[in-house]
C-alpha cells in the first residue's frame, strides 16, 4: 500500500521470520534506515488490525510532533506507541515489539522520496524475512490479543472492528 501524505512516501507491509536475537534484527534495521534516509517501525503483526491501525498511528505520531506534543524522540517510536494504544514505552513496547522467534511482522516505511520494491526486498534480504501481506489483515484474535474484551466486540457488527482498535489508538491522544 502507497500513501502520499503530504510529501511523506508511507509503504506499509508484512513479513515471516526467524528472529534469535532482538537487538542485532532491531541494529540491522537501524542501519538499513539511516542508510537509505527511511523511517522504519517494525510490530508483532499478532496485534495489527488492517492498514487503517497502522495509518492511523502515523497521522496521530506525525500530528503530535507537528504539535509538539509528541511523547517520544522519534516518529518511529511515537507511531509505536499510538498503535500500542499505550501512553508510556514502557508498556508499549512489551506489547507490539518484536519478540524473539518465528515471527509475523509488520513494517511501516516512510520517507519524502518515493518507496520502491527495491528498497523492501533490500531491507527483507537484510533481516532474512520473507515477505507477506496477509499477515496485516486483522480478525478477532488480533482484537483479543490487544486487549479488547469480547464485550466490546459484541458491541460492533464484523465490517466495524477496525473502529475498535481505531478507536484504542485514538484514546491516547485525548489522555495524553
Amino acid at each position: 500500500m502507497n500513501i502520499q501524505s503530504e510529501c511523506i512516501m508511507i509503504k506499509i507491509f508484512g513479513s515471516r521470520g526467524e528472529i534469535s536475537n532482538v537487538d542485532i534484527f532491531l541494529k540491522k534495521i537501524s542501519d538499513f534506515s539511516k542508510k537509505n534516509n527511511v523511517t522504519i517501525q517494525s510490530f508483532n503483526a499478532d496485534l495489527i488490525f488492517g492498514k487503517n491501525h497502522l495509518l492511523s498511528s502515523i497521522e496521530h505520531a506525525k500530528r503530535a510532533f507537528e504539535n509538539k506534543t509528541n511523547t517520544c524522540n522519534t516518529l518511529e517510536m511515537e507511531i509505536l506507541l499510538y498503535a500500542s494504544g499505550k501512553r508510556q514505552l514502557k508498556h508499549a513496547i512489551p506489547k507490539m515489539g518484536i519478540k524473539k522467534g518465528n515471527v509475523k511482522a509488520v513494517f511501516v516505511m516512510l520517507n519524502n522520496n518515493k518507496i520502491d520494491r527495491n528498497l523492501i526486498k533490500n531491507l527483507l534480504e537484510k533481516i532474512e524475512f520473507e515477505r507477506d501481506d496477509k499477515v496485516i489483515q486483522g480478525d478477532i484474535n488480533n482484537l483479543k490479543k490487544f486487549g479488547i474484551k469480547d464485550s466490546e466486540i459484541e458491541t460492533v457488527s464484523k465490517d466495524r472492528y477496525s473502529d475498535l482498535i481505531l478507536e484504542k489508538v485514538a484514546m491516547v491522544d485525548i489522555i495524553k
